[in-house]
């Protein structure tokens, strides 16, 4: 059987989150989708609420993958525990709330899906997201696998995606809210693309009010938390074509809707 799954990058904000109401299920329509993956940790610009999260679940996201803002929000800390479709990395420390990977149910039998956070540029120190793939994929039985790889630095992305290349179905990354045009399928059949890119607005630095980021540059004194830009927003992501008799990534597609 063949499927269609779609990741969608980070969902920034309050107009992000709007956005992926009015167009999530529309594409999923449109391009035939069989199972989606979002990434949300950025619906409180830094963070995501219960209340955001089950919004994202209400727009059509099957499971949603976090990264290095997960416990900004600290009342999503019992719902990690409470709900298994939310998960945050895997690698972070063992006494973390939440889990950092799960099978799931879908149309077309079970998926598994694993959140992972990069090492390289980051503000803090997890496990080796490389080791902790491995142990969980001793784990795993599923044909189906994804892999949300939440990191800054693209050698580190490419190089987990070639290390896990055959055992896995598609991985790509999130994080850094530009959408590269990497997107394909590497040799052993796992589905691959540097970054999704992100959900939210589209005038804007990585989706903060450009004045704020400029001014930061500049080294003006940081008045105020970084706030999310108005006007337009726009959807990134990628659809990965699955074969899910053997797991393997026949084809990758980037998307951007736009308003």
């Amino acid at each position: 059987m063949i499927v269609n799954i779609l990741a969608v990058g980070d969902v920034f904000g309050e107009n992000g989150l709007n956005f992926l109401e009015r167009k999530l299920r529309t594409i999923k329509k449109f391009k035939d989708i069989s199972f989606t993956v979002v990434n949300g940790e950025n619906s409180s610009v830094v963070g995501i609420t219960p209340k955001q999260a089950e919004a994202i679940f209400n727009a059509g996201a099957d499971v949603i993958t976090l990264g290095n803002h997960t416990f900004n929000r600290q009342n999503i800390i019992p719902y990690l525990d409470d709900n298994r479709y939310i998960i945050r990395p895997a690698n972070l420390s063992p006494q973390t709330p939440g889990r950092g990977w799960g099978v799931f149910d879908s149309s077309f039998g079970d998926v598994c899906v694993i959140n992972l956070i990069g090492r390289c540029g980051m503000d803090f120190g997890p496990d080796n997201p490389f080791y902790c793939a491995d142990r969980i994929l001793k784990n795993v039985d599923t044909k189906v696998v994804l892999i949300d790889m939440h990191a800054e630095a693209t050698s580190e992305k490419a190089a987990i995606a070639w290390h896990l290349d055959g055992r896995i179905s598609a991985l790509w990354g999130t994080h850094t809210h530009v959408q590269t045009s990497d997107a394909t399928v590497l040799p052993k059949g796992t589905g691959f693309i540097t970054d999704l890119g992100m959900t939210g607005p589209a005038l804007s630095i990585l989706g903060v009010k450009p004045e704020m980021s400029i001014n930061r540059f500049l080294g003006d004194p940081r008045r105020r938390a970084y706030e999310q830009a108005p006007g337009p927003c726009k959807m990134e992501g990628a659809i990965f074509q699955v074969d899910t008799s053997n797991g393997k990534c026949l084809s990758v597609e980037a998307i951007r809707i736009e308003e």
